[in-house]
């Protein structure tokens, strides 16, 4: 008996007109998605993105090759090669990072004794195919050229911040 009345009712198609009414009641009311490419939503000022690497105002890269960032790193994505140069400083020769592997924790900006690897603001980043994933040297110094007033802008108000 009660296989007939349950095929009677669905054949009233209550469960549909519930839903349609649900539907009904949202379609007119503010919606809550933003238009992506045009709208963007507020981030965190400690929000982590992009890694780049810093020169000093002169035009020299800051890194030292101290590795604290490569050995801090959970995830392994950073590897470095260092040599000594003629003035008896020493300098990376490799600085990579696989941005697969990269947790973006901020372990390696906290560990660098001069400021050097920095995570940017920037989010939109993308890869063309995945033998592109290790951003290497120049590349992550290039990027730290192109954002450098941006970046030196976000270190000034994070130390205020702190």
């Amino acid at each position: 008996m009660k296989k007939a009345i349950n095929y009677l009712k669905s054949l009233t198609l209550k469960e549909l007109l519930k839903g349609m009414g649900v539907t009904g009641k949202y379609f007119f009311k503010k919606k809550f998605t933003i238009r992506y490419p045009e709208e963007k939503t507020p981030k965190s000022p400690r929000f982590r993105g992009l890694h780049a690497l810093r020169r000093y105002p002169n035009g020299e890269e800051r890194c030292i090759a101290c590795k604290l960032c490569e050995a801090v790193c959970p995830a392994a994505a950073i590897t470095i090669d260092s040599d000594v140069r003629e003035d008896g400083s020493r300098r990376t020769t490799r600085y990579e990072i696989d941005m697969f592997k990269c947790i973006y924790c901020g372990f390696c900006e906290e560990s660098c004794p001069v400021d050097s690897i920095v995570e940017t603001d920037i989010h939109e980043f993308h890869f063309e195919s995945g033998e592109k994933r290790v951003l290497d040297k120049e590349q992550l110094l290039a990027i730290g050229d192109m954002y450098e007033d941006k970046i030196a802008e976000a270190r000034t108000k994070d130390a205020e911040y702190r």
